[in-house]
């Protein structure tokens, strides 16, 4: 029994309705211990993140090939979880205890953890409701948070493992230091700003009387940070340099500090840049760490100038003037200006008036902390670090022989570009909440790591031990998803939902995993739990593909792909598809800073979630970003409309749901044209799923739906339900309607699954959701005599509505049409469906033999041509100028195709499909431009 739907199509209605249905009845993972699995898994956004339009369009990439592969009867796994995002939480917590003028250091760090989970108890699950608005049928009773108790011990193996393996150290290097936040950051954390600064011109003089060739007793450096200066190591020059060949090894002096520097030798040196020597401070600077390495200055012997808040400190030489001690670095940068200034080694800028000034004005790259939003200091420091060369060797292995497929494969290049000049990854930062990293020192600084503290303690006999404060970066956490996630180290089910709870407020040094009934670290909606003592790692390790930003190609596939192949021998996952980005409609980068942002949220609340995913598939082309455009969503909202419609003509017409996979008998001819055309856009869409190409499978069920059932098929069975509703014609064409729109519902389900679930229910009494329907499969050949005439119909009409429509003639007027050589085709579709075409193309009678002398215009169905004669319908010059204007556009087209194809730059370089598509339109406007020439002249 079909319910009767409203006349307007609204989606708010229906999406909670069917969302939570959904997930309360465990359907996003069906039992299926027999089926195939597929296994994907999510980027887990930051706990503390809400959803943004990068958001909506990753997982609705995922969401449309996990439910794709759950039709298709697999036991489709999509996990999803969190990332516990240490810098963004830790930040947010601290902001709430600033508002009520409180701050961290107040607390021990067992308490301030403590107010962390609280936070995330009460606040950490926005972006996960927000994904169940936008369709995603995640597993939810299996929901991850990178700070799980399971995931925590995986996290302490994988570090305990890589350091006893010699993978993981410690080491001295420059990092990206954030001295608001005080700790190390990723390069992906530092974003690169255009500021106003300046370029500094000093003179260096060289000591014991050394001279240059050109008698110079000094070398011109030049510097955007002359603060950096208090902590100069060396000067270098290019070695082929014949200005500073002879006194490459001697002696210069800093002015400031007066400390001996060497010239030294390097082709980090540009002999065409400025004076072509560089000041180098090796401990804060990436470019002059390497040059002093080069120089034979180890890391251990870099000076530092700096404190963790960028205030200035004494070096370990002790040659920093007292007065700079204690400075902020911008303010010691003006008094070593001024410094400079005084003692005559300043080279004042000239401008172009003659005016003199300290510095030359430079706009200048500046990299700031993305969340701290100060200036990122290089900073020569201790840290942890994975050795991230030997670990890249596997996955490299892997892309090259296949085992990981990178999807679109151009970026191939850039994965092997990153990957073999990968430097040490450093992975420890200095904040309190994160995973601690298991390492205790002895008083004699001495390290021992073990997964836990009594391990250690075991390790280091009776020598006290404190603990190290850093944590993990959570890179390094979220390198595990795809296994860690799955149970790893362990094969049973790890615990979910219930089993485990976060720290309440008052935990005190608890353990994270102790349960408190006040704070629940998941928030199940009711469903079922997952599985006991399922395999999941044997059964679902590796996922089948990954769908990720291609702006995390480095900090997270990558590092997944090492981390995997590590400890799992085998890759993460087999494929690995990289989309671009969501722009703004002029095609600019968003950003909040230029009130570009769009909220997905906003166009769900405006349009529908079905809409905005059904953009979000339709404009995902392999390797090209995303221009946001609100009509296009728009358009797409009007597309479910005309689904909606298209469903109620049904339901007025008697047509409810099917009870077949297989397509019924038919011997209507618009029926068997319906079912061919079914069978063809099913393969249509299978391969564009298998070859991910989201934007062909959209517009391969967009374009069915609309154009061929919505817009003719409806419209060809229309006087089939005028006479006897019981006739064989009428039983037939209703059970081959129902059956159609059945498979356009399952078809268009994993694109716009709320609009396809509410109609499925609509059209008749169901055994089981949408959700879990059976992917079409119609088991029927295409009968290409039917497919002939109706596709044949269907060009005869549109071209007359269209020519009726450039000369202003009404759509209503029946005309008279002559067919001087019918083609067998033609005359058989004539004698058996005038009908059809009189009420279609408003065509009759149809003649077949030559049309009176007179004005007429032409209009063709596939190689037939007919007449229609305009003697007293329309002004016949107008139709000349059409036909005018139509010839000139195929010239056109014609000679712009032949000189391409005559160019053999583009034959040789031109994909095979672009050659014989090129070659066909060729041929098609070549015969264009021969029948309106032809048309031309018939009319005089």
């Amino acid at each position: 029994m079909s319910t009767e739907l409203d006349k307007t199509f609204d989606p708010a209605a229906i999406e909670a309705k069917w969302y939570s249905h959904w997930e309360e009845n465990g359907l996003f993972r069906p039992e299926r211990p027999d089926a195939v699995p597929f296994t994907i898994v999510n980027p887990p956004p930051n706990v503390t993140g809400s959803l943004h339009i990068g958001h909506a369009l990753d997982n609705t990439l995922q969401d449309i090939v996990v439910r794709y592969e759950r039709l298709r009867g697999k036991d489709a796994l999509w996990v999803v979880g969190t990332d516990h995002a240490g810098i963004a939480t830790q930040m947010v917590v601290e902001r709430q205890l600033e508002e009520r003028q409180d701050k961290r250091t107040n607390y021990s760090r067992e308490d301030f953890v403590a107010k962390v989970w609280k936070w995330k108890a009460e606040s950490g699950g926005q972006i996960t409701r927000q994904l169940r608005r936008l369709g995603c049928s995640m597993d939810w009773s299996r929901e991850q948070f990178t700070m799980d108790p399971h995931f925590t011990r995986a996290v302490v193996k994988v570090f305990v493992d890589l350091y006893n393996q010699g993978l993981i150290y410690r080491d001295k290097r420059l990092v990206n230091w954030d001295p608001k936040l005080k700790t190390a950051i990723s390069d992906l954390e530092v974003e690169t700003r255009e500021t106003q600064g300046g370029f500094w011109h000093y003179k260096y003089p060289l000591a014991d009387g050394a001279m240059l060739d050109s008698g110079a007793d000094h070398i011109v450096v030049a510097t955007t940070r002359p603060e950096t200066m208090l902590a100069d190591m060396a000067v270098a020059v290019h070695p082929e340099d014949e200005r500073y060949r002879s006194v490459i090894g001697k002696d210069i002096l800093q002015p400031i500090t007066g400390r001996r520097l060497k010239v030294v030798a390097d082709e980090h040196a540009d002999p065409e840049l400025g004076s072509g020597a560089v000041k180098v401070t090796p401990g804060h600077d990436f470019n002059d760490f390497e040059v002093g390495k080069r120089a034979g200055i180890r890391p251990a012997e870099m000076l530092n100038m700096f404190d963790a808040e960028a205030r200035v400190v004494q070096t370990a030489d002790g040659l920093i003037p007292q007065e700079f001690v204690g400075l902020d670095r911008f303010d010691a940068r003006k008094l070593v200006v001024e410094r400079m200034k005084e003692q005559g080694f300043l080279i004042p800028h000239v401008d172009k008036d003659g005016n003199e000034h300290d510095a030359e004005p430079r706009t200048i790259q500046t990299p700031y902390g993305d969340r701290g939003g100060v200036v990122i200091e290089p900073w020569l420091t201790d840290q942890w670090y994975v050795d991230a060369a030997t670990l890249a060797q596997p996955p490299m292995q892997a892309v090259r022989d296949g085992r990981i497929e990178i999807v679109p494969k151009t970026w191939e290049k850039t994965f092997f570009n990153w990957m073999e000049n990968i430097q040490p990854w450093c992975v420890s930062r200095q904040l309190w909440w994160g995973h601690r990293i298991p390492a205790w020192y002895d008083e004699d600084g001495k390290v021992y790591v073990a997964e836990t503290e009594e391990e250690a303690q075991a390790l280091a006999g009776d020598k006290a031990l404190s603990r190290d404060p850093d944590v993990l970066d959570t890179w390094f956490s979220s390198a595990l998803w795809p296994f860690a996630t799955l149970g790893w180290p362990d094969t049973a089910n790890p615990p979910r939902d219930g089993e485990v709870a976060a720290r309440s407020a008052d935990a005190g040094g608890s353990q994270p995993g102790e349960a408190t009934a006040e704070s629940p670290l998941h928030h199940p909606a009711g469903g079922p739990p997952p599985r006991a003592g399922e395999d999941l790692l044997s059964r679902h390790y590796p996922n089948d593909l990954l769908i990720s930003g291609f702006d995390i190609l480095f900090f997270w596939d990558a590092r997944m792909a090492m981390q995997g192949m590590h400890f799992m021998g085998e890759v993460p996952w087999k494929r690995l598809y990289l989309h671009g980005l969501v722009r703004a409609p002029d095609g600019q980068k968003m950003s909040k800073s230029k009130g570009n942002v769009v909220d997905p949220l906003g166009l769900i609340d405006k349009y529908g979630a079905d809409a905005l995913r059904f953009f979000m598939a339709a404009m995902e082309s392999q390797g090209r970003d995303i221009k946001m455009d609100d009509r296009r969503v728009e358009g797409y909202r009007n597309f479910a409309t005309k689904l909606w419609n298209a469903t109620r003509f049904c339901q007025a017409n008697g047509i409810g749901a099917s009870n077949s996979i297989k397509a019924p008998p038919a011997r209507l001819a618009a029926n068997q044209w319906i079912i061919g055309e079914i069978a063809q856009t099913v393969t249509k869409l299978d391969a564009a799923m298998a070859d991910l190409r989201f934007d062909a499978a959209a517009n391969t069920i967009y374009h069915f739906t609309w154009d061929r059932f919505c817009d003719w098929y409806l419209e060809l069975i229309k006087p089939v339900f005028q006479g006897d509703e019981e006739s064989p014609a009428a039983v037939e064409t209703r059970a081959v309607a129902g059956w159609a729109l059945d498979q356009i519902l399952v078809m268009l389900h994993p694109f716009m699954p709320f609009i396809t679930e509410e109609l499925w229910h609509a059209q008749g009494d169901r055994s089981y959701e949408l959700i879990l329907a059976k992917w079409p499969e119609p088991e029927a050949s295409v009968d290409a005599a039917a497919t002939d005439a109706i596709d044949w119909v269907i060009q005869l009409t549109t071209a007359t509505r269209a020519a009726r429509s450039e000369l202003g003639i009404s759509p209503g007027a029946k005309l008279a049409a002559f067919c001087p050589a019918p083609s067998p085709l033609a005359q058989r579709v004539v004698e058996r469906s005038a009908a059809a075409i009189e009420r279609l193309a408003r065509l009759t009678p149809i003649a077949f033999g030559e049309a009176p002398a007179g004005a007429a215009m032409q209009v063709a169905a596939g190689g037939d041509v007919f007449i229609v004669p305009l003697e007293g319908v329309i002004d016949t010059e107008a139709e000349k100028a059409r036909l005018s204007k139509a010839r000139d556009a195929s010239v056109k087209e014609r000679d712009s195709l032949g000189k391409r194809l005559g160019n053999p730059a583009f034959v040789e370089k031109a994909k095979p499909e672009a050659i014989e598509k090129a070659r066909a339109d060729h041929a098609h406007h070549s015969a264009e431009v021969e029948r309106l020439e032809a048309a031309l002249a018939r009319l005089g």
